[in-house]
């Protein structure tokens, strides 16, 4: 019950959105994080100062990118990692996996015109 009234409060606070393996969530303050999907620590989340700024660092990566070209953005860690696949993962950019191994992103001809997305979650009182 602690967990669910915990779920709405930050629901009511933030806007989530869960994707396959990352999640992105629009903070109050204007703030985007990117995480690990379900993960505990903050170890595995990297907070822009908005989404907008997170749409600059994917608009300056070249055609293909990878942890590498993350590193040289200034991302460090895991979190490098974490990015690529949010990208890829999050339909606002036009952005597919290229490869698993090593992990690489392409980004496709068309660029999406529609990034504003948050969809709240809906969070049941069950």
């Amino acid at each position: 019950m602690a967990t669910a009234l915990r779920d709405e409060v930050a629901g009511a606070l933030t806007e989530r959105r869960e994707f396959f393996r990352t999640a992105g969530v629009h903070r109050e303050d204007g703030s985007y994080v990117v995480e690990r999907r379900n993960a505990e620590s903050t170890g595995n989340a990297s907070v822009f100062e908005s989404f907008e700024a997170f749409e600059r660092l994917y608009d300056r990566l070249p055609e293909t990118f990878d942890a590498e070209t993350l590193s040289r953005a200034g991302i460090t860690g895991s979190r490098r990692h974490m990015i690529v696949r949010h990208f890829v993962e999050h339909p606002g950019f036009d952005c597919e996996l290229d490869s698993r191994n090593p992990l690489r992103g392409r980004k496709n001809a068309e660029t999406p015109t529609d990034r504003d997305e948050p969809q709240p979650r809906t969070v049941s009182a069950d």
